[in-house]
């Protein structure tokens, strides 16, 4: 099978479109037949080797024929003994690993069927944002209908994701985003819309139940100004770092308002939620651009500049 490898840290020059063998499955995996992936944060951090506790898991002092990719949306091509949720043809999608190949192998417990309204691009895009993004606001952030939240990064993969689940778990939603990106965020859901190149959201008069940050880009000081006295600071290690989800946790028992870290799961009970919200149209995803798999280099590439607007996606077949 052909496959995105790296064998060093770097630069997106050090990825490498190469044959491997096919992956082998255990009895409770199932073999998938990769129709496209989608690029997040981590793949670029593991890409650089940044930081460096990436490497303790992708190889030290450099990574051997790694396989890069989180998310992928695909057709079982074969189950193990031990998996009765699947059968060979079921088409499927999931945070798994290893994705920018032809064939990836994943615990069965770590995918769901495929919305049926999306295609496998769409699909792709969806597993570790949305996750990331549900767990966020409902789990470590405790979403109420009525709750005001604020989205810092609403234009990115987790923000566009983050406003709408937003939505659909009843809140009010304000999104911060840049000028480019108003009417995109404004048209996926969101209540009010800050462009941060007009105006600082630190400095308003809304108070928040919750704020989402993406970005990592604002001292919490500033964050707590437009809490609510209840009101609660969820990081995201994606964009913001894990020492920034660290520093949220060595603060929290001496702020007024709490930082609650976050830290994604991957799971299939959370990824059939969200295949619920998609169906039922309040959730969809978006996607900047498509890249074909042997071009994942200029992908990551594109994404490191930090523009993208919702997801980019690798078209594998």
């Amino acid at each position: 099978m052909k496959a995105i490898v790296q064998n060093n840290y770097g630069a997106p020059s050090v990825l490498q479109l190469k044959e491997m063998n096919k992956p082998v499955m255990k009895d409770d995996e199932v073999l998938v037949r990769v129709n496209a992936a989608s690029l997040n944060a981590g793949d670029y951090f593991t890409m650089k080797g940044s930081p460096w506790l990436v490497r303790l898991t992708v190889g030290f002092p450099r990574p051997k024929d790694y396989v890069l990719g989180w998310d992928m949306a695909g057709h079982v091509e074969a189950v193990g003994s031990q998996v009765t949720q699947f059968q060979p043809g079921d088409a499927v999608y999931g945070a798994v690993g290893h994705a920018f190949a032809e064939y990836v192998v994943a615990s069965a417990d770590l995918l769901a069927l495929k919305p049926a309204n999306l295609t496998f691009e769409q699909a792709a895009a969806v597993p570790t944002a949305a996750l990331t993004a549900l767990q966020g606001l409902r789990d470590a952030g405790k979403v109420q209908p009525g709750h005001k939240v604020l989205i810092n990064g609403a234009a990115g993969g987790v923000g566009t994701f983050a406003v709408q689940i937003g939505k659909a778990l009843g809140a009010e939603v304000t999104a911060v985003c840049s000028g480019r990106n108003v009417e995109m965020v404004r048209a996926i859901g969101a209540d009010h819309v800050v462009d941060y190149t007009r105006e600082d959201f630190t400095r308003g008069e809304r108070r928040y139940d919750l704020i989402l940050d993406n970005v990592g880009n604002r001292a919490f000081a500033d964050l707590r100004r437009v809490l609510t006295p209840h009101g609660l600071i969820v990081p995201n290690s994606g964009h913001g770092g894990m020492s920034y989800v660290f520093k949220a946790f060595l603060l929290t028992p001496f702020m007024r308002q709490q930082g609650q870290p976050l830290m994604t799961k991957n799971n299939a009970r959370d990824l059939i939620y969200l295949k619920g919200l998609i169906e039922a149209g309040q959730v969809t995803p978006v996607i900047d651009r498509t890249y074909p798999l042997p071009e994942t280099p200029v992908a990551l590439g594109y994404a490191a500049e930090g523009h993208v607007r919702g997801k980019v996606v690798i078209t594998v077949v």
